[in-house]
């Protein structure tokens, strides 16, 4: 062994020493993998509420829930006494991570050009680093769909007919594949209308269309859906008899496979009666799975749903009523109506700025009608059974995601406070830029 082989060893052998310290100081520093929340009220809203209960958290998931339950080695305990727990609040229409200000076209990534883009996949534009994440996850809201086209207080409403397709994604993660729930939750369809008015920013005046040219305009659209699902049940057919190399590839046909082969739902956008029924008869012909977004209107429908089996994701319930001789409490006694009817719904934002007032929703359509339990499963386990996700999220559950909340009191309520936020079994932090401007101003020198 010569003398510059000597010394690089001792060079690499002092390095190592040197180092150890920091990789074990490093490997400390590493969060917990195991918590156990104890004495704290446990609401798994797969049964009765569980007094002085326990949660168990293990490597992301729900190790063990119950009133006597061993405690791990080396799990971080946190004391919840006289704390609540429930699983984390899931908003099932959002553009979250897709619209940042509205305002400001370069940060609003929503939709595409043209009348169909089914394959457009709201992951793919998802911004992990939104500020509107961290404000909606501090609300208690582990979880949201990110659906592209979907519009949204702070723009127009949905471009095209097909806008894409609807992404379930956790509410924590540096990157998208780490805030992934499910990359392709349901297509998106933007059900065409009959409009016979419409405003002319050019001259800012209203435009009367008549009647026939506003139907033909309708049916003109309703046609070319149709024709883009016969297409794609052609191309699934060459898919299946034919080699790669003997068929053309089309993404936009082959994102369609999966809805005209029954694997993926539709969540098409409407709220007008009339509009629902064709879509309902329009999707029932075509045997797609339809989730009705919006539904303004659904309770005048609301037998037709429950035949078909048709859930619904319902509107924040203090907008604005669609008739202007409709009872002004019309949207708030809807829920109420449609869950006596055996019509299963969920409630959504459909929006970023509002999305942390999802539990408020809920609790309003308390108090006109709905019973509590309907409307906590409604921001909660609801809309994880419509999308397909229910033997991962919306109960506490031996098994699954460790998605959850410590509360001092019901989620539902404005004045409930989130102590504690679990998102894949992590402790998450709920500090946020509004709390931040809230903390600066709130401590800002007082004027003599």
């Amino acid at each position: 062994m010569n003398r510059t082989t000597e010394v690089s060893r001792a060079a690499m052998l002092l390095g190592l020493y040197f180092s150890l310290p920091l990789f074990a100081a490093a490997q400390s520093s590493q969060p917990p993998t195991s918590y156990a929340i104890t004495h704290a009220k446990v609401f798994t809203l797969a049964g009765a509420p569980i007094e002085d209960g326990t949660v168990i958290i293990s490597n992301g998931k729900i190790a063990a829930v119950g009133r006597t339950v061993d405690i791990p080695a080396g799990a971080q305990v946190i004391d919840g006494q006289g704390l609540q727990i429930y699983p984390g609040l899931f908003d099932s229409v959002t553009q979250m991570g897709l619209r940042e200000i509205g305002a400001v076209g370069a940060t609003v990534d929503e939709t595409e050009t043209g009348d169909f883009n089914p394959d457009v996949v709201a992951a793919t534009a998802v911004l992990p680093s939104s500020e509107h994440i961290t404000v909606t996850r501090a609300a208690g809201i582990t979880e949201v769909l990110a659906v592209p086209a979907s519009g949204g207080m702070d723009s127009f409403g949905g471009a095209g007919v097909v806008g894409g397709q609807a992404s379930a994604i956790h509410l924590s993660g540096w990157t998208i594949n780490d805030m992934l729930i499910k990359k392709s939750a349901a297509m998106v369809i933007n059900w065409p209308t009959i409009e016979t008015r419409s405003f002319d920013f050019t001259t800012f005046s209203v435009k009367e269309k008549p009647f026939s040219d506003a139907k033909q305009e309708y049916q003109k659209k309703v046609d070319e859906l149709a024709d883009w699902l016969e297409r794609a049940r052609h191309y699934v057919q060459a898919m299946g008899h034919a080699g790669p190399a003997d068929y053309d590839r089309d993404v936009r046909l082959e994102s369609l496979a999966p809805v005209v082969r029954g694997q993926l739902p539709v969540l098409v956008f409407a709220d007008q009666a009339r509009d629902i029924r064709n879509a309902v008869e329009f999707c029932d012909k075509q045997k797609l799975k339809m989730i009705l977004a919006g539904g303004a209107e659904a309770y005048k429908v609301k037998d037709l749903l429950r035949s078909k089996q048709i859930p619904v994701i319902l509107r924040p319930v203090l907008g604005e009523v669609t008739e202007e001789d409709d009872p002004y409490d019309r949207l708030l006694t809807q829920p109420a109506e449609l869950t006596a009817a055996g019509v299963k719904f969920a409630f959504a934002s459909f929006d970023n700025s509002f999305a942390r007032r999802l539990g408020q929703n809920a609790a309003n359509a308390v108090a006109h009608g709905l019973s509590y339990d309907d409307a906590l499963k409604a921001v909660t386990l609801y809309p994880a059974q419509i999308f397909g996700l229910a033997d991962q999220l919306g109960t506490l559950e031996t098994g699954k995601s460790a998605n959850l909340i410590v509360t001092n009191g019901d989620p539902l309520e404005l004045t409930t406070d989130v102590r504690y936020l679990f998102i894949r079994g992590q402790l998450t932090p709920t500090d946020n830029k509004q709390l931040r401007l809230y903390e600066k101003y709130n401590d800002r020198p007082k004027a003599n």
